[in-house]
C-alpha cells in the first residue's frame, strides 16, 4: 500500500508504508536517545499519527532542519528499518547509490523525489497556506 502527505486536493506520494515507518524509525533511533518523539514531538507524535495542523508547522520545520542537519554527519549504514525490530533491514540491503552519502539522502520517495525535500515543500505550504496535513493510504 501507498502512503502519501495531503494537503487540500495536492497528495505528495511518499512510498510504502514500511518505507515511511523507516524514515521515522531512522530519526527517532539514531537521533532520540530518550525514546520516540522525545525530540522531535511535533514531526514523531503528531505528523507520524497522522496530521498535523497550521499551528504546529513552524515547529515542524524547525524539528526538520535540526534532523536534516544531524542526519547529515550520518552514515548510510546507521538506516533503521523498524524501530521495533533493529534485525530488519532495507529489502534493497546495502545497494544504494553512490550518491546517497549520508542518511539525509537515503530517504528518497517513490516518484524519486527526497524525501526530506518533499516533507519541507508541504510543511511550509502548510505554514503559509494553512489547512492540515494528513498521512493518506491509497
Amino acid at each position: 500500500m501507498t502512503v502519501g502527505f495531503k494537503l487540500g486536493s495536492i497528495t505528495d506520494e511518499v512510498g510504502t508504508s514500511q518505507f515511511l515507518h523507516a524514515f521515522f524509525s531512522t530519526i527517532s533511533g539514531n537521533l532520540e536517545p530518550n525514546g520516540w518523539g522525545t525530540r522531535f514531538p511535533v514531526l514523531l507524535n503528531k505528523l507520524y499519527q497522522g496530521e498535523l495542523e497550521q499551528t504546529d508547522a513552524a515547529v515542524a520545520l524547525a524539528e526538520l532542519d535540526r534532523i536534516e542537519m544531524e542526519l547529515r554527519k550520518l552514515p548510510p549504514s546507521k538506516v533503521i528499518w523498524d524501530i521495533e525490530n533493529l534485525q530488519l533491514a532495507p529489502p534493497w540491503g546495502s545497494d544504494i547509490s553512490s550518491d546517497t552519502t549520508s542518511l539525509a539522502s537515503y530517504f528518497v520517495t517513490s516518484t524519486g523525489r527526497d524525501l526530506i525535500s518533499v516533507l519541507r515543500e508541504i510543511l511550509e505550504e502548510l505554514r503559509d497556506v494553512g489547512g492540515v496535513v494528513s498521512v493518506v493510504s491509497y
